[in-house]
Order: C-alpha cells, then structure tokens, then sequence
C-alpha cells in the first residue's frame, strides 16, 4: 500500500483520485488524461485555457504530453492495490482506480482513505473503525442507530433508543468498550485456562510420541534378537539333519557290506549248482546206457559233493542276514534327541521367558475340601473334608492351596489347565497372607496377592484387594500362561489357545516372598499345573 504522501503525490488535482493515464501540461503539473480534457473541453469557447492548478494561460489548446514515469508507477500501484482488493476494504469515493480504506464511517456507511479521510467531518456523530464492510451488525436493526451500548441483563448490543425508550429501558448497561474489556478479561482467563490445557495436552502427545518410539525401538530390538535366535536354530537344524543322515548312511554301509559278500557267495554256488544240474540233465537225457554208466564214478563225487553243498546252503540259509544286520533306529533316535535337547537349551539360554517346571502344590497349605493329585500338579475341590492335620501354613477356611515354590527374582512362567466347571482362580500371593478366617485370606480379595478369576458364569476378571477388573472376552480354551517378572514388578495372564492372546498385565513394586496359588471351589473345578 503506498503512503499518505505518495497517495497525495499520485493524486489528480481535478477529481481527487489516483492518476488514470496520466498527461503533463507544459507547465509540469499532472492530470488524467480524461479529467484534463473535460477541462480544456468548458475552456474551447472562450479562445484562453488554463491550468487548472496554476492558472497559466495558453492562447492555444495545450498540447498533452503523456507521463511515462508517471504511468509505470501507477500500473505498478495499480497491480499491487489488485491484489489487496481480493483481501481489503476499498475506498468508497475512490471510483476510477481503487485504493484501500484506511478507516470506516459509521454514520456515513462509507470506507475512506487516507486521502478523503483528511476531508471527512470529524464530528462525534461520524464514529471512525477499523475497515469493513458489515454495517448491518453496527448498528440497531429497529432504529438505525449506532450501538454504543451493551445490556448485561439480556446480553445484547443496543443504542441510545433502546436504552432510553426501547425494549431494554431500565435495565443495566455498560459502554461497550467497558464491556469489551470486562468480557476480555473472561477470555483471557478462558485463554489462561486452554493454554495450561494445551500444555498438558502436548506434554502428554510428547510422552506418547517417546512410548511409542520406546516401543517401536524395543519391537525393531526384539524382532532383530528373534530372527537371529530362528535363523541360528535353523542352521543348528540343518546342521543335525546332516549329522543324523550322515549316520544313517553309515550305518546303512557297515550293515549293507556284509549283506553285499554273503550275495556274492551265494551267487558262485547258485551258478556252480546251475553247472552240476545242466550236466546231470544231459546224462539223463542221453540214450546210451553205456556212456551214463561210464559216468557214474565221476558223477558220484559230484551227487556227494551237491548232498554236502545243500547242507551248507541250508546251514546258511537259517542265519540269512549277518549279526547286526540292520539299522540301529535307538542309536539314531538317541542322536537326534540329543540334538534337540541341545537346541532347546540354547534357546532356553536366549529366551526372556524360562519356564519354571518344578512348581509344585504344598499340600501342608491345601484346604480340607482341596484334593492334591499324586504328582503335587493338580488341584481339585471335594466335598469331603480330608481331616488333615492343623498347621500354621494349612488354609482353614477358604479351598486354596500354594506352590513349595518362592519366587523373589527373576523370571518366571508356568501353564495351568483349568476346568470348565465350577469356580477357579490363579495368580500369586505373598508368604505372609493371612491362612485363617476373614476375607484377607482370600487369594485376590486383600493388598497381598493377585489373581484371574473365574466365576459361576465363566465371567473373566483380574483381581487384587477386592477390586475386580472386568476382562473381555471370556477364556475360548482351558489353558493360561502365567509370567511374573519379579524385578520388573509385572504379572502377565495370556490365554493358550492357537493364537496367543494377552489378558492382562499387573503392575507392581513386589516386595515379599511370592508363591504360585490356586482356588477351587464347587463340583467339577480343579487346576492343573502343565510341565
């Protein structure tokens, strides 16, 4: 936007608007090109013309020499005011090229420059804003008035009329600027307010955005450990098929070279027994008595030698293949299943999860209504009381029982195969629960242990110190994966069945003896811990 004073420079004299065409008189002051002529056109009667600006006279009608400078700067002003047309408020009396307003009349509906702004009355009446071009919202719809009040009552912008005689006479008003302020003071309390949420708001995305970079870092590690670990077992694994097969064909050549030797010696007696019978069918078949009894010496040393040849054959035939003749499958069974093992151990070494096996039901805490299988791997209730005897460890009201084994380190995992009937809970509690009556020794129902709980309706929920959290869906298959990271301060629930699903992760500083536990209770409900 150009200047005050460079607006006025640009300014014609006769029409008080920015330059159109401009031309020069030969006395040096500038006009449009249309204003001028219109000038000179009154002046044609009287044989004189003048300068409108400087009254100098000219016998003949002035010659109009077209500004150049002049033009270039006004296609430059004009190019730049274009494009704040599609933004700004013009001037209203600027008609032949358009300037932005600088200030709009209240009174007079009217947007001026700078340029008619120094002409324009500068009475109270002519209220004085910012451009716009929204008049019907300054002033009163009912008595074209400007709003210079603002009702608190009705909360409504209002003239002197509605004030004095209108709809709002008698109710409190403020000035509006009074109001204005008092109204953004509320707002900046309102804006105080939404930036501290912000804040929080973006210190909560920034947390987000680090866990979920934490987690996409930790997924890449893993996902990179694990493929190692396969690509290793599956190397291991070719490595015992090589070394299987390679006994396999071993064995097979130590057993088929026997096998090979014996053939061979029974192919040269089949083929010397084959000669003996061809020779013996020609005598038979020869029809000279005097010729086969001429033979009958020599061929006797062969019918005793073919008695003596059949005893051997037949003496071999019973023990057709050599001793050891065969494949030793045990010997290639006991390779492969080393190997195996050897494989597992590794990965049991590499693995976040080693399964503890050795869990174990203590049946000095097993409740009178618990039966505890043989192998201390299954708990079941019974309605018959098993009168065993009082210990401190025994509970004594509730049918549950815990595992010999402690955990306070480390990282442990076990299954447990639960029923389909009754109710039965599994998790983990401190040593120091209480045994006795009260619902503190309930496994899940105080501040000392923590637990997956099934209901009558097979509704499924995790609990700790009376608070049940809902779990959804209910269990598909019978079997739950228990793991329980003692430093981490997590006990995770999965459920077994073909695709793994997590249940539910407790967090938690543990900081006492835990053992595995285990509730029972109506017919048909029983636990069973898996190898």
């Amino acid at each position: 936007m150009a200047t005050a004073d460079l607006r006025e420079e640009l300014t014609c004299p006769i029409c008080l608007s920015l330059y159109t065409d401009p031309v020069t008189l030969s006395c040096g002051h500038n006009f449009c090109l249309g204003c001028i002529e219109s000038v000179l056109g009154t002046q044609e009667g009287s044989g004189v013309y003048s300068c409108p600006e400087c009254r100098e006279t000219f016998t003949q009608k002035p010659k109009l020499q077209r500004n150049i400078a002049l033009c270039n700067v006004m296609k430059h002003l004009q190019i730049t005011q274009t494009e704040q047309k599609d933004t700004g408020v013009l001037c209203t009396y600027c008609v032949h090229s358009p300037v932005p307003a600088a200030k709009s009349c209240l009174l007079c509906e009217a947007s001026l420059c700078d340029t008619h702004l120094r002409v324009h009355s500068k009475s109270e009446e002519h209220v004085l804003t910012e451009p716009t071009t929204s008049w019907g919202n300054r002033k009163c719809y009912k008595h074209r008035e400007l709003l210079k009040y603002y009702c608190t009552e009705d909360a409504a912008c209002i003239c002197v009329s509605c004030s004095m005689a209108g709809e709002h006479r008698g109710h409190q008003v403020e000035l509006l600027n009074e109001a204005s302020e008092k109204k953004k003071k509320k707002l900046r309390n309102v804006l105080q307010k939404l930036t501290t949420k912000r804040e929080k708001t973006e210190k909560r995305v920034q947390s987000l955005q680090e866990h979920r970079r934490g987690v996409q870092e930790k997924a890449a590690g893993v996902t990179e450990r694990l493929t190692a670990l396969i690509r290793d077992i599956r190397k291991q694994l070719e490595d015992l098929e090589k070394r299987v097969l390679s006994d396999i064909t071993r064995q097979q050549e130590q057993v088929l070279l026997p096998i090979s030797d014996l053939i061979q010696q029974l192919e040269k007696e089949k083929n010397e027994l084959t000669r003996k019978m061809s020779h013996i069918e020609e005598l038979c078949n020869m029809t000279d008595p005097l010729t086969v009894l001429q033979e009958q010496e020599s061929h006797r040393d062969d019918f005793c030698g073919t008695e003596k040849g059949d005893n051997e054959v037949t003496q071999r035939g019973d023990k057709q293949v050599p001793a050891g003749g065969d494949l030793d499958e045990g010997l290639i069974s006991v390779t492969l299943y080393r190997g195996l093992a050897d494989i597992v151990t590794d990965v049991k070494r590499e693995l976040y999860v080693q399964v503890t096996s050795d869990i174990l039901l203590d049946i000095n805490t097993a409740h009178n209504n618990v039966i505890v299988s043989g192998d201390l791997k299954t708990a079941s209730w019974l309605r018959i009381n098993q009168q065993r005897p009082e210990t401190p460890e025994r509970f004594t009201v509730y049918p549950q029982v815990l595992s010999t084994r402690s955990f306070s380190s480390g990282q442990h995992y076990w299954k447990v195969e639960t029923s389909k009937s009754g109710v039965w809970c599994v998790g983990v509690c401190y040593t120091s629960m209480e045994r006795g009556a009260g619902g503190q020794s309930v496994i899940g129902e105080n501040n000392k242990s923590w637990c997956l709980y099934s209901d009558y309706y097979k509704g499924l929920s995790v609990q700790h110190n009376t608070i049940l959290t809902s779990l959804h869906p209910p269990l598909s298959c019978d079997t739950v994966g228990i793991l329980l990271d003692y430093e981490a301060g997590c006990l995770t629930f999965y459920e077994l069945c073909d695709l793994i699903r997590h249940l539910h992760t407790v967090t938690v500083t543990f900081t006492e003896l835990l053992h595995a536990a285990f509730y029972v209770w109506d017919d048909g409900a029983c636990v069973r811990i898996i190898r």
